[in-house]
């Protein structure tokens, strides 16, 4: 077994314009300050990187390190949400999303496709010349307008869509799997990857590529009532990166997993601060250290109620507080003879 990395923190939900949220070196000294060892950083803002240089230059990506070890902290992946949203977009949420990429290319879908690509293949390369192996993303989704089956979906809308989303993505895996990199998808309603069976039917999509795994974070699953510890069990091995966020649902008789289009705060599932909500992350910590999960334990921090400010102030000793040091022998290694084959079959009286 071995032991998880952490705490870290993702920059993405910290960002502002006042210091020390506004630049890399203030926003890592204060959250180093915090006891985080490691930073996850949103490539989409290019205030923290720039990634066509980190992608074009290992130096600028040894500088970027070294400056960070001296303030006490380390890149633990670059994440891409923003930009792996673009790959796929419904005409349906296309100005709502256009402020994910350049202005210029909000009226021009195929376009601003065409960017979200090339950004994620800019981290592919980014990424190997920082020295990381995971890479946090959002899947996009052509299907989510169609979720509910009512009117019942046309016969064989999904195997298209996924069929697309395929093809779309397998030229990314693929520079991916050129730098070493695996792609983590963070399995999110709203993307059309959102739980294990699409995650699936994506798998089928792109051959089963070995670059294509998990960004694992409970809240989502509380939000949808899916089994978020027995999620470990079934896909531990695609699990390559971990979100530490907490949520709640507390249905009613006035609304359940939908929530009757109410703000967060009023919502029956919403996202809280780490220990405000109803995830088991002692159980989450057991399993993935004993299925050999050697990443990061990085706080995503999102909540209905308390500040970002007291949120990752006590984020920091909530992940160290769960982190395992992992055994390296057996509790009852004290009692044990030995191997011996002779004294084995004397005991089973052979």
């Amino acid at each position: 077994m071995k032991t998880i990395k952490g705490p870290a923190i993702f920059l993405a939900q910290f960002l502002g314009e006042e210091a020390p949220f506004n630049s890399l070196d203030t926003i890592a000294q204060h959250m180093a300050d915090l006891g985080y060892k490691g930073i996850q950083i949103p490539t989409w803002d290019s205030r923290l990187i720039d990634l066509k240089q980190a992608a074009e230059s290992k130096t600028y990506c040894d500088d970027l390190k070294g400056k960070l070890k001296d303030i006490g902290v380390e890149v633990t992946e670059l994440a891409s949400h923003l930009h792996g949203q673009l790959v796929a977009v419904h005409p349906a949420y296309s100005s709502m999303f256009a402020g994910f990429g350049p202005a210029e290319l909000a009226n021009s879908p195929k376009e601003q496709q065409e960017w979200a690509v090339q950004q994620l293949k800019l981290a592919a390369k980014a990424s190997q010349n920082m020295g990381l192996k995971s890479h946090p993303t959002f899947s996009g989704a052509l299907l989510w307008p169609f979720l509910y089956p009512w009117p019942q979906r046309p016969a064989g809308l999904v195997e298209t869509a996924f069929k697309e989303l395929g093809q779309r993505w397998r030229p990314i895996l693929d520079a991916f799997d050129e730098a070493g990199v695996d792609v983590c998808y963070e399995l999110h309603p709203g993307e059309d990857l959102y739980d294990g069976v699409t995650f699936e039917m994506f798998l089928e999509a792109v051959d089963n590529h070995t670059r294509a795994n998990i960004n694992y974070d409970p809240s989502h699953f509380v939000l949808q009532q899916l089994d978020y510890l027995q999620f470990i069990d079934i896909y531990h091995e695609r699990i390559k990166a971990f979100h530490v966020k907490d949520a709640e649902f507390n249905p009613s008789g006035r609304q359940g997993v939908y929530s009757g289009y109410q703000g967060w705060v009023d919502r029956a599932g919403r996202f809280r601060s780490l220990g405000d909500g109803q995830v088991d992350f002692s159980s989450i910590f057991s399993k993935l250290s004993q299925y050999n999960y050697d990443g990061w334990a990085v706080l995503e921090w999102e909540c209905a109620i308390k500040s970002s400010e007291q949120g990752a102030a006590e984020g920091a000793p909530f992940i160290a507080d769960h982190i395992i040091q992992v055994t390296e022998k057996a509790f009852d290694d004290f009692a044990g003879t030995g191997a011996d084959e002779a004294f084995n079959r004397k005991v089973l009286g052979l």
